[in-house]
């Protein structure tokens, strides 16, 4: 082949890849001014006043509790360095609340079960999985009943409520679920009200930053250093935007519980 030839052949070619890669760099957010390297949690130095010091608190969660876009640190690691807490981090990207596995990889259900039952939880925190939303994983209904065994965990209301029970149960410490920031889904939007509808029955705690005024006036240039996607935080989002917040409501709920 002439070296002509050969040389037109690898401009094709870099044109078909180019754009592929342009999109994974941009969905992982290696692209991002949010992952600049000064927001890296190994950065981050300990509050002065840290409530939460030496809280011991299980994460459950898939990708925006894992931080996909934010080079695997999300607030969970950032809390570390901030608070002085001992995370125990269970997170899987693309993982749903209801017991179905989604491309081999096991529900948050399914996890729950292999946590450690000897880690002595202050808290539990899990993640209201945008992944549901998404699949248009069937809703449900709460149940009238308290017993782990009787909830349906192939829907999202009986995923939420098997959860719940089982820490109870297991940990015997106050449960909090904390919801993604707005984006366009009716159906997520439905999964927020009817985890209000659990808080009822439960009286669990909620980190709704989806309907916190404060996380809806961010200015669009914030928003776009602070999110690479609709759903997901950058490590800046994450430092700057959401900790903070989930900082200042666990602190409130713990308080309320009498645990802080």
């Amino acid at each position: 082949m002439k070296k002509k030839s050969k040389i037109a052949l690898a401009v094709v070619a870099g044109a078909i890849i180019l754009p592929s890669a342009y999109v994974y760099l941009k969905q992982t957010g290696k692209l991002s001014t949010g992952n600049l390297p000064r927001y890296k949690a190994k950065k981050v130095e300990e509050l002065p006043e840290a409530s939460l010091k030496n809280k011991r608190i299980i994460f459950l969660g898939s990708s925006v509790t894992y931080g996909s876009a934010a080079g695997g640190e999300s607030f969970v690691d950032y809390m570390v360095k901030r608070d002085g807490i001992v995370a125990y981090k269970e997170a899987v990207s693309g993982t749903t609340l209801v017991e179905e596995n989604v491309m081999g990889r096991k529900s948050y259900v399914e996890r729950l079960r292999f946590i450690d039952k000897n880690f002595p939880a202050d808290a539990f925190i899990c993640q209201l999985s945008t992944n549901d939303a998404s699949l248009k994983k069937p809703l449900g209904r709460v149940n009238e009943s308290f017993a782990k065994e009787s909830f349906d965990t192939k829907t999202v209301a009986g995923a939420i409520e098997y959860i719940i029970a089982y820490v109870k149960e297991t940990w015997n410490c106050p449960v909090l679920f904390y919801t993604g920031t707005k984006y366009p889904s009716a159906e997520y939007e439905a999964m927020i009200d009817l985890l209000y509808q659990v808080q009822k029955k439960w009286g669990i705690g909620i980190i709704d930053l989806w309907n916190d005024e404060e996380m809806n006036a961010v200015s669009e240039k914030d928003y776009a250093r602070y999110m690479v996607n609709g759903i997901h935080p950058s490590k800046a989002g994450y430092l700057l935007w959401w900790t903070p917040k989930m900082e200042e409501k666990l602190v409130k709920y713990l308080k309320e519980e009498n645990t802080l």
